[in-house]
């Protein structure tokens, strides 16, 4: 293949149509987007990070006792609600701590959290939670979300029979996931399971209220969020996601346990998310011109938004998201007080597009970045998605990408106590191409929070370390090799769409093929015989192993960036990039 060169003034809008519509052919990089792109400084009526306090608020504990749900006989019911909580935030001018209103996981009588409370369940006991909407005000009337609302995608209130419906006259819908569970496809969370408030209205794949949990996996750091078609991203950043532990014989989340792993209160869960607010504490999602990254996804790819659909211009969903606050378990830039010996940290990669490189580093004591850095200090990997390791791996930087787990022991006796460790992100304010990018844009989220060495030594507890960590899968060969695709293409309004497909002609388990349904809907499109490119929602499936069987997967990326890959119910063991 001849090299091209690159023309860093070209969008991505005309790369996609020599590109796209060539097949898999090439997408242009971010790094050549010009160099105004993802500049996004805090706008009027933002607050400004700068502004705000860094390590002032002490990180809440997603692991004590005290913020765990506790099911009777193996039942629990669990909502979702309005509340206002405090996220460190304050008046710059004042330093008035501002209140951020949420919609969070909780009970009435407990009141809603972000993120919501702790799940620790043991391996192979199943467990029945009733998942239910309280999405309303305190007369019952119907809540309008946070956010706002691009009702011109895909999305619950747009599938057919369901058009009539409105968050004003409906409510918002809901579904929760449990991430990274193997989960019947009824307790799933599918996308189109969602509900309203009350079960006034269920989406077409609704099955029950009650959602049973076999847990029929070993010791795992999964995490439950929404998952409802069409605004998930939007919940999410509301506040509906929390942490679900997995427990078994190995790792018992107790003292003593056989592989030597530190137990609460040296172990820790944080859910590490970006957002941006409002200066009146209020969060804020980009959807209207003005916004930050609107001219990047919307004016500057030439889409054209009617008015009579989008008035003002909006709302409109946005391909990609990085908030300018870095927020930890519901508080921007907190801190945690640790004593001189090893902590397990649980981190979960809870954005909403960002990748992070994650390094940790030790400074002056009060210090709040990194121009006085003593030494950056390694730490070690011991699990991630699919739990523990083959093997406990030293490293001294971690890439994490959305919804991504990661489980780790650091040290804190390598740091002379009362110095800070700040967590670092060098992953840097723009869409990952496969690189670690240059500087910060923001300027702020690149640090995460920090950790105070200024407990003293229990020692009464023993200071662990982890060891006969030798989890890895056993993997049979595989059966057959399967190629699919990660495209990006434009909608009716030219706004760029993320979209899935195959990167060879689609065959069935049996090695038949499978074609493009034979209907006017297809056959005008151009789309006749064997399927095979980007694929829609509602096409037929293509990708459908036999049970039991082992499959190699090539994913063939052919965007511009990096993306995730999630699938539910299979595990993946990764044998190249």
């Amino acid at each position: 293949m001849k090299k091209k060169k690159f023309n860093p003034n070209v969008s991505r809008r005309q790369v996609l149509k020599a590109g796209l519509y060539a097949g898999a052919g090439m997408m242009l990089p971010w790094r050549f987007l010009p160099a105004k792109a993802f500049a996004a400084p805090a706008a009027v009526g933002l607050s400004d990070p700068a502004l705000q306090p860094k390590f002032a608020t002490a990180v809440p504990d997603a692991l004590a006792p005290s913020f765990k749900w506790v099911p009777k006989r193996g039942k629990i019911k669990v909502a979702v609600g309005p509340s206002v909580q405090q996220a460190g935030l304050v008046d710059p001018v004042t330093a008035t701590p501002l209140n951020t209103p949420v919609f969070g996981y909780g009970l009435p009588n407990l009141g809603y959290t972000w993120p919501g409370r702790t799940f620790e369940v043991r391996s192979n006991e199943p467990l029945e939670v009733k998942w239910e909407n309280k999405l309303l005000d305190p007369l019952g009337a119907f809540l309008p979300h946070l956010l706002p609302v691009d009702t011109s995608l895909h999305w619950a209130y747009s599938l057919m029979g369901y058009t009539q419906f409105t968050i004003a006259n409906a409510g918002i819908p809901i579904v929760s996931h449990l991430h990274g569970g193997h989960s019947d496809f009824q307790y799933d969370g599918n996308p189109e399971f969602f509900f309203s408030p009350g079960w006034g209205v269920k989406g077409p794949q609704w099955v029950e209220k009650k959602y049973i949990y076999q847990n029929d996996q070993p010791c795992f750091n999964l995490c439950y969020h929404d998952h409802a078609l069409g605004i998930t991203r939007l919940n999410v950043y509301a506040g509906m996601a929390g942490f679900y532990f997995v427990r078994d014989d190995f790792d018992t989340g107790l003292p003593g346990n056989p592989l030597d792993l530190p137990a609460w209160p040296y172990e820790k869960a944080y859910a590490i998310q970006d957002r941006m607010f409002r200066d009146t504490g209020d969060l804020f999602y980009p959807a209207f011109p003005g916004d930050p990254y609107y001219d990047d996804f919307i004016t500057g790819e030439g889409a054209v938004l009617p008015p009579d659909i989008f008035p003002g211009g909006g709302p409109t969903a946005l391909a990609e998201f990085f908030g300018d606050h870095m927020v930890v378990n519901g508080v921007i830039w907190p801190f945690e007080n640790v004593e001189p010996r090893n902590y397990r940290l649980h981190l979960l990669n809870g954005t909403d597009s960002r990748f992070m490189a994650i390094q940790f580093f030790e400074v002056p004591a009060g210090a709040t970045d990194f121009s006085a850095a003593i030494q950056q200090l390694n730490f070690t990997v011991i699990g991630s998605d699919q739990g523990l390791a083959s093997a406990p791996t030293p490293v001294d930087t971690l890439l994490s990408e959305p919804g991504s787990r990661y489980d780790i022991i650091f040290d804190f006796k390598s740091v002379t106590p009362g110095n800070r460790v700040i967590m670092k992100n060098i992953g840097g304010d723009e869409p990952f191409g496969g690189d670690i990018p240059g500087p910060q844009v923001f300027g702020e989220t690149d640090r995460i929070m920090a950790f105070d060495v200024v407990l003293p030594l229990d020692a009464a507890v023993s200071d662990v370390s982890p060891t006969g960590i030798n989890f890895g899968p056993v993997v049979p060969a595989p059966t057959r090799l399967r190629k699919v695709a990660l495209f990006e293409g434009m909608d009716e309004f030219g706004r760029l769409q993320p979209l899935l497909g195959t990167a060879e002609p689609a065959t069935n388990f049996a090695g038949n093929p499978i074609n493009w349904p034979n209907t006017p809907e297809y056959i005008n499109a151009g789309l006749v015989g064997q399927m095979e490119g980007s694929i829609a929602w509602h096409s037929p499936t293509t990708e459908n192993p036999a049970l039991g069987s082992t499959e190699e997967w090539e994913i063939w990326n052919v965007t511009g960036d990096a993306h995730p890959v999630h699938l539910h119910l299979v595990n993946f063991e990764i044998i190249g990039r």
